[in-house]
């Protein structure tokens, strides 16, 4: 029998794993089955960078453990695949039922990262729960970096934006390693380390606040190697250096800033010689970097990531960080241009002017769980298992899952797991048997990346890109044979006809007599680009609008200005003076630390990630290795005041002493992880009973007092 030759065709298309979206150039077999992935050389935007984890979309798309078909669970605990139609009617016909007895308020939504890089269906679980009368909508930016979100509500907002990368003498990074993670708002990360290292070249200085020094902090001129947590002392102190040696903007303040003398006043505590001994840094370092940013460069803003917004004080650090921006004037002046105004997005008119504060939470729906409002549309996820599990007419008893893992994903696992083990009825949109869609009622698979037609995560297109740049990816890849998986668009389609509400997409009403094709969708979401939705699908590589737009002159009467110094942020530093970490009991800091190989929990079930991080270790500097004994690969436990986790240590000579990172995203569910095959979920280690954050309920997720203790049984 004469052998059956594939024909291979290569495609070009773009990553969706993060928001670095990355061009790809894709090969399939001549039964669309993807066969390799490499980064597109030619692509303007990344100019062939493509990072490890993206390149795996191979191996998921081809994975034994992938989800191919939907799955009900059994009364033994066990799951049997049915059609989507099966699924679909008995998932509308329970939440029927909950609405029904208990209100539209009993049923609520959570969206994962998953979620957010799928254009057809980005807002579709929100706006389902809007048309049936609920606001439980839940994501994971509330565990992330919603401070960003309550800072622009307390200290108002510059519409024309910061000084931009391309423009700043200076850039100021607190907690942030863009140059790992392809993710971060005030650096372009379209092929990090080029754009770094050209910014480098016409003469850009860095500044970087991080307990680690990481492959970003290796390219900054003043490193500030803090103990973690410690991030709004240090900008404190460098708004009381700035401030005490008269290095403000002072125009720009006097124009468009309030309070200065009360925040003058409020970090006047904060001194080089404080902030030194509380956070583990030089005082002459200190000064140093106010010097360098206020001082000696006048364009170029400071900005942050993860390490700051999972720590305590959240929302003050933010604050704080734009309260920097704003006394040094950090802003785009009128007649600029702006460097991505948006191309999918309606542009809008952007004046030299502040919007003032809005407090947008202090309006509109509460939560019964400590009184928590709306932050950006949805409620915080550090309150999702009181949510579930507090009595009361108002509980949450149905939960869907758009593309994340609570069960994982959420600080103080247990408390989750009990929590979603306890609803009514839990359905994961989800196209692998994570911790969340072991414990689901329903797991409904999507199509993957390459399978459906997508636009890059518009909804943040003027902070991901510092172009007017978008891109349309036809499917360039088929499901396996067999499979019976949607594009996750329909799944939201299929419940609202069942449920009898007119689902609707960024506002426009979605025809309910057949379902739109995702095109249809796509078309939707850029019915205000610059050009026809055709033109878009024709342009391999993407669309760049050159029509550049200026910020405009503030408008006549305008007399809005920053609130420098709310009285909730006086408070915050009062408690921030007034606190005292851990103590002899718990003598080591635990940070946050994310790795170039993985991403969340996304991909842990890939046999080639496991090969590369089986689990995830306990990095220490050398010398508290020393202090303890420990070589490599030895077994501790690591106990919080609230819990404890199995891991092994490993030495890390980036590390500042007396801190120990772990990454997060790893483990199963509590009780049945094996350590060596899934690593420790440092969720165990947190609480949301206390730590909570006001206004975001965020829990403290990094910096965390911890002690270290040799396995006994290792």
């Amino acid at each position: 029998m004469q052998k059956r030759l594939t024909v291979m065709r290569e495609s070009l298309s773009f990553c969706r794993m993060c928001m670095g979206h990355c061009g790809v150039v894709v090969t399939t077999d001549d039964e669309g089955q993807l066969l390799a992935i490499r980064g597109d050389h030619d692509d303007p935007q990344t100019r062939g960078f493509a990072c490890f984890k993206g390149l795996k979309a191979v191996e998921a798309a081809r994975a034994e453990s992938r989800i191919l078909r939907p799955l009900k669970r059994q009364p033994d605990g066990s799951f049997q695949a049915i059609s989507a139609e099966q699924a679909l009617d008995e998932i509308a016909a329970k939440l029927a039922l909950v609405r029904d007895a208990h209100g539209a308020h009993a049923i609520g939504g959570y969206k994962g990262g998953g979620g957010f890089f799928t254009a057809s269906s980005q807002p579709l679980l929100q706006d389902l729960l809007a048309r049936l009368g609920s606001p439980k909508y839940f994501s994971s930016v509330t565990i992330d970096q919603s401070a960003k979100t309550v800072a622009a509500g307390r200290i108002g907002v510059w519409p024309a934006g910061k000084d931009p990368f391309a423009r700043s003498e200076v850039i100021l990074l607190v907690g942030a390693n863009p140059l790992l993670t392809v993710s971060h708002n005030g650096f372009d990360t379209r092929n990090p380390v080029k754009r770094m290292k050209e910014a480098r070249e016409r003469g850009m200085k860095v500044i970087v606040i991080d307990p680690r020094e990481t492959e970003t902090a290796r390219f900054a001129d003043i490193h500030l190697q803090s103990l973690p947590g410690e991030d709004p002392s240090i900008l404190a102190g460098l708004l009381h250096v700035i401030l005490d040696r008269g290095w403000e903007d002072r125009a720009f303040v006097a124009a468009h800033a309030g309070q200065l003398e009360e925040l003058r006043g409020a970090v006047a505590p904060f001194t080089p010689a404080y902030v030194a001994q509380r956070a583990g840094i030089a005082a002459d370092d200190l000064v140093a970097a106010a010097r360098l940013f206020a001082h000696d460069c006048s364009r170029g803003a400071a900005s942050s990531a993860t390490g700051p917004d999972m720590s305590a004080f959240c929302n003050l650090s933010e604050h704080l960080i734009e309260a920097l921006n704003v006394v040094c004037g950090r802003f785009l002046r009128e007649g600029e241009a702006i460097p991505n105004p948006g191309v999918l997005l309606p542009r809008w008119p952007r004046h030299a002017q502040v919007m003032p504060a809005g407090r947008w939470w202090e309006g509109g729906f509460r939560s019964r769980i400590g009184g928590y409002g709306l932050i950006d549309g949805e409620l915080p996820t550090g309150i999702l298992a009181d949510e579930i599990l507090e009595p009361g007419a108002d509980r949450l008893r149905a939960l869907i899952v758009h593309g994340g893992n609570p069960a994982s994903a959420v600080p103080d696992q247990e408390k989750i797991v009990e929590a979603l083990n306890s609803l009514e009825l839990l359905v994961t949109i989800e196209p692998f048997m994570t911790t969340t869609a072991q414990l689901s009622d329903y797991v409904l698979p999507p199509s993957l990346h390459y399978e459906r037609p997508d636009l890059p995560i518009f909804i943040y297109e003027s902070l991901v890109t510092h172009a007017p740049y978008t891109r349309y990816t036809p499917a360039v890849a088929s499901p396996p044979a067999g499979a019976e998986v949607v594009d996750d668009h329909l799944y939201f389609w299929g419940l609202a006809r069942r449920l009898g509400v007119e689902l609707h997409y960024m506002d426009a009403p979605l025809p309910m007599d057949v379902p739109p094709t995702t095109d249809e969708v796509l078309a939707i979401a850029a019915r205000h680009a610059p050009v026809p939705f055709a033109t878009l699908q024709a342009a391999e590589r993407g669309i760049y609008d050159d029509e550049p737009q200026y910020v405009l002159p503030a408008e006549p009467g305008n007399t809005a200005r920053f609130s420098l110094l709310p009285d909730d942020v006086a408070d915050e530093l009062a408690q921030v003076l007034a606190s005292d970490d851990g103590g002899a009991a718990f003598p080591y800091r635990m940070a946050v630390r994310r790795l170039r190989d993985t991403l969340n929990s996304a991909g842990r079930d890939l046999p080639s990630i496991r090969a590369r991080v089986p689990c995830n270790y306990a990095y220490m500097h050398p010398d508290d290795m020393a202090a303890e004994a420990l070589s490599d690969g030895e077994a501790v436990t690591i106990a919080s005041a609230h819990g404890s986790i199995p891991v092994r240590v490993k030495t890390d000579e980036a590390l500042r002493p007396g801190v120990i990172a772990i990454p997060h995203g790893f483990g199963g569910l509590p009780g049945q992880s094996d350590y060596g095959a899934q690593g420790s979920n440092t969720n165990l280690l947190l609480t949301t009973a206390s730590e909570r954050a006001s206004i975001n309920a965020m829990p403290r997720m990094s910096g965390i007092p911890v002690r270290l203790a040799r396995d006994p049984g290792a």
